[in-house]
């Protein structure tokens, strides 16, 4: 079973603790235990890289966490805390995925918890400020869908027993800051759309709950399920481009 859900978004999350925790936890609770009830195989489920909250060691490895920032990422220890009491009390595997910055193809550039790269996006080609928290030096480990999608199947597939009952980082190992982000999709999207012209971003204050640089070791991940990333940050731009530039605009 892959479990997916989430009420995402740290800002969100800050506003909104109450339904952030009854989404992350009692939900998330409730499809254990009905997975449990109905005897499924293996649950993976959707972690989060918010779960390394203050810890300054990078790249993060998933053995070590820091104390959480945000009222999301207090869900997201819980989950893994959850997941790993089901294992030890009821003999249920689960894994739990680590997701840093997943972006692709279809993701909604609307709302005021859209992510960073469709919503920028969609600003550019409607001519809209593009907004930088703080002063742009901040790093994410961007990756792609593909990426995803190989680390979910390889989880249900994994026929390893210590490969199960454990998370794993979904990364690149790599950083890209949002100035460095800004620049590649400015410049694919000028690629593609006639009559665009290079813009410069408007900068403001830091957003509270947010980490400063994230990066993931992905050697667990590749030792014991196999992960081979098909896509760094600049081909995965370049898949999902068309797509934005064709639905968006």
């Amino acid at each position: 079973m892959l479990h997916q859900a989430a009420l995402g978004s740290v800002p969100r999350s800050i506003e909104d603790p109450i339904r952030t925790n009854k989404a992350n936890i009692d939900g998330y609770l409730n499809m254990l235990v009905a997975a449990k009830d109905a005897k499924v195989r293996r649950f993976v489920y959707a972690a989060s890289s918010s779960t390394y909250g203050d810890h300054p060691d990078l790249p993060k490895i998933e053995e070590k966490i820091g104390n959480p920032l945000s009222p999301y990422a207090v869900t997201k220890v819980v989950n893994e805390l959850y997941a790993s009491v089901f294992a030890k009390t009821y003999g249920f595997q689960t894994i739990g995925l680590r997701y840093f910055n997943i972006f692709g193809k279809r993701q909604d550039p609307n709302g005021a918890y859209a992510a960073v790269i469709p919503k920028w996006v969609a600003s550019i080609l409607s001519g809209e400020e593009v907004f930088i928290n703080g002063d742009g030096e901040t790093s994410r480990d961007f990756c792609y869908i593909d990426n995803t999608v190989q680390m979910n199947l390889l989880a249900a597939m994994a026929d390893k027993n210590d490969a199960v009952d454990q998370v794993y980082n979904v990364a690149l190992n790599d950083r890209t800051s949002l100035n460095q982000l800004y620049k590649m999709i400015e410049e694919k999207l000028i690629q593609r759309v006639r009559n665009l012209t290079n813009k410069e971003p408007v900068y403001r204050d830091f957003r509270a709950g947010d980490v400063r640089h994230s990066q993931a070791d992905i050697s667990k991940a590749q030792q014991l399920l196999g992960y081979q990333p098909s896509h760094k940050i600049d081909e995965g731009l370049d898949e999902a481009m068309d797509w934005y530039v064709k639905t968006i605009s």
